[in-house]
């Protein structure tokens, strides 16, 4: 079939282990870093490197549309290579609005990127702390460009290891875990982290799963969204 790009406007949703950092960033300030963004996935590159995945706990909501344009004037004025989601996290019972920041080429400029969000009327949440290491629910929202390469499925033009499959219906966390579970237990290649997403595209909502993988083609992806169709009841 006749590969297509298009951009979407998707959203994200996964559990991540995630401890606040006081080192870098701005003083007084929320800042978390995630442990283990790709729980189901193991095989980093190098092996002792992590990717660097941050949240940065904002003041109060803002639009999607302020922080876009914070971010995009932002890559305007510097030269920093990062990427930014706007998001959601809920930790026990404390909701937090953040901004997911990712690619990172390290913890040095977390500082200058709060600073400039500040400079752009982004403020952040001060003189609150969270100790320890903290399971939180994290919906991230953004644009997405894709590339259709079968019946059902994407991959990620701007990041190649995160492949989107069609699933038919929505499910909620724990039908999503056993569903997830199931098509593992089922799964003979290489590795993959999962994670519960949509996206919306001409009108419509479609439901999605999120798929990591450094061996990503358009063969893997459709026999992993395979045994989720089978999978789910």
């Amino acid at each position: 079939m006749e590969r297509k790009k298009m951009e979407v406007f998707g959203n994200l949703t996964k559990y991540d282990t995630v401890v606040a950092i006081e080192e870098k960033i701005l003083p007084g300030s929320l800042v978390f870093d995630s442990l283990n963004p790709f729980p189901g996935y193991y095989h980093e590159t190098p092996m002792n490197v992590k990717p660097i995945y941050l949240y940065l706990v904002l003041e109060k909501q803002y639009p999607l549309e302020e922080v876009l344009r914070a971010t995009q004037n932002i890559e305007r004025e510097y030269k920093w290579n990062f990427d930014a989601g706007k998001g959601y996290m809920q930790i026990g019972s404390e909701f937090l609005n953040v901004i997911r920041v990712r690619h990172l080429p390290d913890l040095d400029l977390v500082e200058k990127i709060q600073e400039a969000y500040l400079q752009h009327g982004i403020k952040f949440l001060m003189n609150k702390r969270l100790k320890g290491k903290l399971e939180a629910e994290v919906k991230i929202v953004k644009f997405m460009m894709l590339e259709k390469q079968g019946d059902g499925v994407y991959v990620d033009v701007n990041e190649p290891t995160f492949g989107y499959i069609e699933i038919p219906k929505f499910l909620h966390y724990e039908a999503f875990v056993k569903v997830s579970m199931d098509v593992k237990y089922n799964w003979e290649g290489h590795e993959y982290d999962a994670a519960s997403g949509s996206f919306y595209k001409d009108g419509k909502l479609y439901e999605v799963v999120r798929i990591r993988s450094n061996k990503l083609d358009s063969e893997y992806l459709s026999k992993i969204r395979k045994l989720y169709l089978e999978k789910i009841r």
